[in-house]
């Protein structure tokens, strides 16, 4: 008997923690007769087990076929183990061990419906309970101090399990068994809403909350990885005052609703957005308006055709929404629409870091909060709401962070440890381990000494995560940036070498290490702005990668930047340099008479003072909308170009424009069209012809200068634009040309570092 019974070491390594992966392979084994061991480790799980060879091998291949829901596995490696003294009978979950890191904790996830059931029903224990969750469901990353992920490593700590919640915990049937964060409103955390001054408010939490948000008032409400700022959706004054009190003037909100039908009151749903809402990772979604949105959400997201919406992903949350529709048992009320809007924002006042803390709360946001749902489970680590929007290729990023971060990017080579810090605006940072890429959570845009501590808090946390030291440092050409600063300081503390990657480079190699794509590619990148390497501004480039190198193919015709990086944030001084370039210099001061500016500009032009020259992308759609009067002022960053954007997308097709660009000495001139958008009069209808005729024009450029090219790498911000994206994808497929999209990572800055840590791979290993 004891010649037909093997035993094997075996190694699972990827999202394997806190994701119920143990009590999986308890189950698993028990079914199989197996006996053996398993345990966390620093590494990832690590399993010992004997029984019949037969059994033994349909373990090791249902590891990864089978695996929990949140599991993300990587690899499964066996190796034969010394005899143990296993009968065949037991398989038990033993202790974790440290050790060198090897593994990452898992992203945070929505509620499962499972402990949902449980908080809508009056009977269970946990009824009305802010905190329910099991190995399917629940905080991970964000409440995690450490690996391997157990319960003292966690913010549950200090919250010691109750008999009842204990023996959940070590049930094998139970779906918390070795649930680290499980508890209960006798051993769990606990809510409290206090006022502007901390002290405690009467009344059930819940209750009262949702009072003083149909009053009117603004409430901070303690989430995952941060407090939001809530108000009613549909109180035109509360968002107002929200605004005012925030210095949020014209930028869109999020709005919560309870769930998709609920959604469909305000937005039109297209094929696969319902499912888009509903994923455990919760990302708010950009779904196009209906006629009546903005008169049922006034001033929630003005002038846009896209309204953020986002569902609950927290017990607290659905709580709020299951008060609202007067506490109802069971599940059946989340099928129904439900009256409730709330604006969820990013409680982190003046562009700095979310707020996290209760004290931190009660200063940071005094003020601006009227009242603060607050509760005594601590957050670890800061992480933003993910904000995507569906595309013909699938969900695309516009900001990557909760429910995303940490997970890995598999890379197709492996090497040292590269350690990644981003740009200026929208920063993230990145760190490689073998050959996955770990970017971090939003940073957010490092023009505030808080954002750029957190950067650096980020860095530190990362390196400590995944249990590695850099071999090198990547950062962005500009001198001037926080993150290129603290690379340079952060490589000499250390003795390491620097690498510095251009801009429009990066964001090509972002797309190219997430599709896995070595050697040679043609990448157009098209965003705002990025230091070339020859020092001037660029952002509309055509581009040959090669690894660590790249090769400028062409780029946009310059246009002046009058005032230098002020035009970035006023479209009327980029439609001014386009009067200028036509000759048309003396329309600049009466064009734009409401720009006490305007006269200095045109003066500055005329005699080419501070006006450096771009090739950038996002500086022609400013022009555009500055000609089309529909925005002189930016408000936020991109806010021109989505308003562009929307406006093309009402008015609809339209016939690309004859002789609207030239291409000479591998330059793309576009002046042709904004000539003729400078005396258009209907803006709409301009924003529809500049769209299509900036389509053509592209697709002419890539086939003039590479035209057996079979694919390209579209990268940038500009390529968050889907009107300009879904007519070049299918522009370029009619001449037999594949566009390769950002899906992983945002086509924006975000993706930048991922990018940089691509190249500096590259760089270390050779190609």
């Amino acid at each position: 008997m004891a010649e037909s019974v093997v035993c094997q070491n075996i190694r699972v390594s990827g999202v394997v923690q806190g994701v119920g992966f143990r009590p999986f392979v308890w189950r698993l084994a028990r079914e199989l007769g197996l006996g053996g061991w398993v345990r966390n480790d620093s590494r990832g799980v690590e399993i010992e087990v004997c029984g019949a060879a037969e059994q033994v091998k349909s373990l090791i291949d249902r590891l990864e076929q089978e695996a929990p829901p949140l599991a993300r596995v990587s690899g499964v490696v066996a190796r034969a183990a010394a005899p143990a003294a296993h009968d065949g009978r037991e398989f038990v979950i033993i202790d974790s061990r440290s050790g060198r890191v090897g593994t990452m904790i898992g992203h945070d996830t929505a509620v499962c419906r499972d402990c949902l059931a449980e908080t809508f029903e009056p009977s269970n224990r946990r009824w009305r309970y802010a905190f329910s969750n099991c190995t399917n469901c629940g905080p991970r990353y964000t409440i995690s101090r450490g690996l391997p992920y157990d319960r003292v490593r966690t913010s549950l700590k200090p919250f010691v399990m109750c008999p009842k919640c204990q023996h959940e915990y070590r049930k094998p049937e139970d779906r918390r068994f070795h649930a680290e964060a499980n508890c209960c409103p006798k051993c769990g955390p606990q809510l409290r809403l206090v006022d502007a001054e901390g002290q405690p408010l009467p009344g059930d939490p819940l209750a009262a909350t949702l009072a003083l948000l149909r009053a009117g008032k603004i409430v901070a409400i303690k989430g995952l990885g941060g407090f939001h700022l809530a108000c009613d959706a549909r109180n035109a004054v509360a968002v107002a005052l929200l605004r005012e009190r925030k210095q949020r003037d014209e930028k869109p909100f999020v709005v919560m609703l309870a769930n998709a039908a609920s959604a469909a009151m305000f937005v039109q749903m297209g094929i696969g957005e319902p499912g888009l809402l509903t994923l455990p990772t919760r990302p708010a979604i950009l779904i196009k308006k209906r006629g009546n949105c903005d008169a049922a959400l006034p001033g929630v997201a003005p002038g846009l055709s896209w309204l953020g919406v986002m569902l609950p992903y927290t017990p607290l949350q659905f709580l709020l929404f299951h008060e609202a529709a007067n506490r109802p048992p069971g599940l059946g009320w989340l099928e129904r629409a439900q009256d409730l809007a709330l604006v969820m924002t990013s409680a982190n006042p003046g562009g700095e870091p979310l707020v996290v803390g209760n004290n931190e709360a009660l200063l940071r946001l005094y003020g601006i909060a009227d009242a603060f749902l607050t509760h005594d489970r601590d957050i670890v680590t800061r992480c933003d709401d993910s904000v995507a929007r569906i595309t013909s290729g699938g969900l695309q990023f516009i900001r990557r962070a909760r429910g995303y971060t940490p997970r890995a990017i598999k890379l197709p080579i492996s090497g040292p440890s590269v350690l990644a810090v981003g740009g200026w605006f929208k920063n993230t940072i990145c760190v490689t381990r073998g050959d996955e890429a770990f970017v971090s959570q939003h940073v957010g845009d490092l023009d505030n000494a808080a954002v750029c501590d957190f950067l650096e808090e980020n860095v530190a946390q990362m390196v400590k995560l995944l249990g590695v030291e850099p071999a090198i440092v990547a950062h962005d050409l500009h001198p001037d940036f926080h993150s290129t600063r603290f690379a340079a300081e952060f490589a000499e503390q250390r003795r390491l070498p620097l690498l510095g990657v251009q801009h429009h480079h990066a964001h090509a190699a972002a797309v190219l290490a997430e599709h896995g794509m070595q050697g040679k590619a043609l990448a157009l990148s098209l965003d705002g702005v990025g230091v070339g390497s020859d020092g001037a501004a660029w952002g509309g480039e055509l581009l040959r990668v090669d690894g660590d190198s790249f090769r400028r193919l062409g780029s946009l015709a310059p246009l002046a930047l009058p005032g230098g990086d002020r035009a970035a944030s006023e479209p009327w001084r980029m439609a001014a340099a386009v009067l200028h370039r036509l000759g048309r210099n003396k329309e600049i001061v009466e064009r734009y008479a409401a720009q006490q500016a305007a006269p200095a500009v045109a003066q500055m032009l005329a005699g080419n003072v501070n006006c450096p020259p771009t090739s950038s992308m996002g500086r022609i759609f400013d022009a555009a909308a500055g000609l089309l009067g529909i925005k002189a002022v930016m408000a936020y960053e991109g806010q021109a170009a989505m308003l562009l954007e929307g406006m093309a997308q009402r008015y609809g097709d339209v016939l690309p424009l004859d002789l609207g660009w030239k291409i000479s000495q591998g330059r793309l001139d576009l002046l042709p069209l904004l000539a003729v958008l400078a005396d258009e009069k209907n803006p709409e209808r301009g924003a529809a012809l500049f769209h299509a005729t900036l389509i053509a024009a592209l697709a002419d450029w890539l086939r003039t200068l590479v035209p057996d090219e079979e694919a390209v790498v579209g990268s940038g911000g500009c390529f968050l634009n889907q009107v300009l994206v879904s007519g070049l994808r299918t522009r370029l497929s009619a001449q037999g040309m594949r566009l390769i999209e950002a899906r992983q990572v945002p086509p924006n800055d975000g993706g930048l570092s991922v990018g940089q840590a691509w190249v500096a791979l590259q760089h270390l290993v050779g190609r």
